[in-house]
């Protein structure tokens, strides 16, 4: 009786001992697989807050560059703005202002004749090269202000009257034309008082051109004989 007595004891004592086992496997486990959920929704948490702020940032983006084309945009209200914004935009139409200039230049420099000629050719380069991004792009125009000029497209970014202008302020530039630098600016703001553009559109545009330019200065000046 005594030894029946010793044996259910310790097979009692077993089963306590592989329950209380299991038991704490079983809290390990919970705690485990709690630290990964927690862990997941922590990545979870981090991946909308970084989403979220993403798109406050482009949002505030856009809203500048909204705001600004509205200043601006008013600023044409006066007619004498409105005809120099006008009349800046039409000489820009396709880069034929630059093309212009780079050949009256080379008609009147006959020493530098070939260099003239090559940076009228990066300029109509670079002109080409943001109209193959903006198909690719196809960002609409402002629609919330009233524009001051027609356009030849519907798609907006980059401006390519300022891709055509900054590459020739950096081409004619090099050349000693120091009165295109100003002018080309002139008519990048242009297009923003005009309401035609956005300020990115410009300032992309402007990018594109002058790294266009710069990129082909050695050429412009070096390239075969003048």
């Amino acid at each position: 009786m005594d030894h029946q007595d010793h044996q259910h004891h310790e097979d009692r004592e077993d089963h306590e001992g592989h329950q209380a086992h299991e038991d704490r496997e079983d809290r390990v486990g919970h705690e485990d697989h709690r630290h990964h959920e927690d862990a997941r929704n922590g990545r979870n948490v981090r991946d909308v807050r970084d989403e979220r702020d993403e798109r406050d940032d482009r949002s505030g983006a856009r809203t500048m560059d909204h705001r600004i084309v509205t200043a601006l945009r008013a600023c044409g209200g006066d007619p004498r703005v409105a005809g120099a914004a006008r009349a800046l935009s039409w000489a820009g139409e396709h880069g034929a202002l630059w093309v212009a200039a780079g050949l009256a230049g080379a008609a009147t420099d006959g020493a530098r004749r070939g260099a003239w000629l090559r940076g009228t050719a990066l300029v109509a380069g670079a002109h080409l090269v943001s109209m193959g991004v903006k198909r690719v792009v196809r960002r609409p125009r402002p629609a919330h202000v009233e524009p001051l000029v027609s356009t030849v497209g519907r798609h907006s970014f980059p401006s390519s009257h300022a891709t055509s202008a900054a590459a020739a302020a950096v081409a004619f530039g090099a050349l000693g034309a120091h009165a295109v630098p100003p002018l080309a600016a002139a008519v990048c703001v242009s297009r923003l008082v005009a309401g035609v553009h956005y300020p990115s559109d410009v300032a992309a545009g402007a990018a594109l051109g002058a790294l266009t330019a710069r990129l082909g200065v050695r050429w412009m000046r070096g390239g075969g004989r003048d």
